[in-house]
Order: structure tokens, then C-alpha cells, then sequence
């Protein structure tokens, strides 16, 4: 009986731990809206991408070259993705500011993408695969890709100045469409408007 009883106890009080465990960690978390901005480290985030992509793009899409390229060439820019560069001091997932300016660009409708370096070579696959596997009425056609007009690409880097505890971190962001025959460059733009003021833990933190 006393061993039953000591076994009973050992595992309520297992079970309560793992309860208080869970209960500890599921507490820790507060779904937010997704446009919250938020600043804890002072660094590079999603507030960040967004402000960057949505000022860059207005100046491409307004660019007066994009209206002309379309009046003398009777159709919108086809643009292929290229590198955007993390030239800053810090780790920044580039291709997450890419994909928004892809995005956003498709979706203005002055601009058409085709699929980039990383994408291509699984439809060319499947293409491929299509002459053999698939019906002659439904295979599509090899050798009839469209060709890109212009490539975009672009870079991030960052000035930071610090002194005493403090630190201000700005953020450049260019982008570039250049033609892929002549090299020439249809549209280039540069947002700066990415500035942190920062102070360290030992004397609060700010951010602007």
C-alpha cells in the first residue's frame, strides 16, 4: 500500500510539472498583427523589407523609361530576377527583399518577369520530360522561351556610427534594371529612409 502510494505521488507530481512546462511556454507567446512594427535588436527586419520595397518600387514603376520603353516597344518590360547583394555589416536574407520587389512589380502591371536562374531549370525539366511523356497535343514546345529585356538587381549596405553607448545604423538599398543586349540602364533607384538610433542595454533603447 505505502509503495502504491509513493508511486501514485511520483507520478502526479511528473504530471504536473509537464503541465506547468507547457503552460510556462504557451504563455510566452502573443500572436501580433503582421504589419506591428517591431524593433528589439536594431537591426534589419520584416518593417524594414516592406518600407524599402514598397518606396523602391514606386520610383521604378513611375520611372518615366519604363513608359517609354513601352510606348517604342509596344509592350511592357520583361524582366528576368537577378542578385540583390547583402553588402552590409550584418546577416540580411536579400531574396526576401527580391521576391517582395518581384511581387510588387508583377502586380503593378507595367512590368512582366520571367522565371529567374533558380526557378527556370525545373520547368526546363518538365518541358523536357513533356516530349517523351506527355501527348503531342498538350507537350509544350521546346525553344520558345520568352527572352528577358532587363535584369533586376541590387545591393543593401549599411553606415554605422557609434559613440558612448550609442549607435546609429543607416541602411542603403539600391536597385537597378539593366538592359541584357547593351548593358544600358533602363531605371535605377536607392531608398535611405531606413535610420536607427540605438542605445545600449545599460541605458535604455530608442529607435527612430
Amino acid at each position: 500500500m505505502k509503495k502504491t502510494l509513493i508511486f501514485t505521488a511520483v507520478i502526479s507530481a511528473a504530471l504536473l510539472f509537464v503541465s506547468c512546462g507547457t503552460t510556462s511556454s504557451a504563455a510566452g507567446v502573443t500572436r501580433i498583427d503582421a504589419a506591428t512594427q517591431t524593433d528589439f535588436s536594431g537591426y534589419w527586419n520584416d518593417t524594414d523589407v516592406r518600407i524599402v520595397a514598397e518606396n523602391l518600387v514606386a520610383q521604378c514603376v513611375n520611372a518615366p523609361a519604363i513608359s517609354a520603353f513601352k510606348y517604342g516597344k509596344k509592350h511592357d518590360p520583361v524582366v528576368i530576377l537577378g542578385t540583390f547583394k547583402n553588402q552590409s555589416d550584418e546577416h540580411i536574407d536579400t531574396s526576401i527583399i527580391s521576391k517582395k520587389f518581384e511581387i510588387a512589380l508583377i502586380n503593378s502591371g507595367k512590368v512582366d518577369f520571367v522565371a529567374s536562374a533558380s526557378e527556370r531549370g525545373e520547368i526546363r525539366q518538365e518541358r523536357t520530360e513533356q516530349q517523351t511523356y506527355s501527348s503531342e497535343t498538350t507537350a509544350k514546345s521546346l525553344g520558345n522561351e520568352t527572352g528577358a529585356d532587363f535584369m533586376l538587381i541590387g545591393s543593401v549596405k549599411t553606415i554605422v556610427d557609434a559613440v558612448s553607448g550609442k549607435s546609429t545604423r543607416t541602411y542603403y538599398v539600391t536597385a537597378e534594371l539593366i538592359d541584357i543586349e547593351t548593358n544600358r540602364k533602363l531605371w535605377a533607384g536607392e531608398d535611405s529612409s531606413i535610420k536607427k538610433l540605438i542605445k545600449s542595454e545599460k541605458t535604455g533603447n530608442y529607435r527612430y
